[in-house]
C-alpha cells in the first residue's frame, strides 16, 4: 500500500476533525452535568456519556492519526 492509499480525502477529513470537535464538546458538558449531579442514578449516567464520548473521540483521533 502507497501513502497515497492512506490519505483521506479534504470532505472526509472535515467531517472528522468537526466530530472530533462535537465528541470533545459532549465529553465536557456530560463532565459537567454529572458534576452537578445529586442523584447518583443521574450521576452515573452523565459520567458513563461522559466516557463513552471520550472514547470516540480517541477512537476518531487514533484513526486520524493512523491516515496521516
Amino acid at each position: 500500500m502507497n501513502t497515497t492509499d492512506k490519505q483521506i480525502e479534504s470532505n472526509n477529513l472535515k467531517v472528522i476533525k468537526d466530530q472530533l470537535g462535537y465528541e470533545s464538546l459532549l465529553n465536557k458538558k456530560f463532565s459537567e452535568y454529572a458534576s452537578q449531579c445529586t442523584d447518583q442514578n443521574l450521576k452515573n449516567l452523565c459520567t458513563e456519556s461522559s466516557q463513552t464520548h471520550k472514547q470516540n473521540f480517541n477512537t476518531l483521533k487514533t484513526y486520524l492519526d493512523s491516515h496521516q
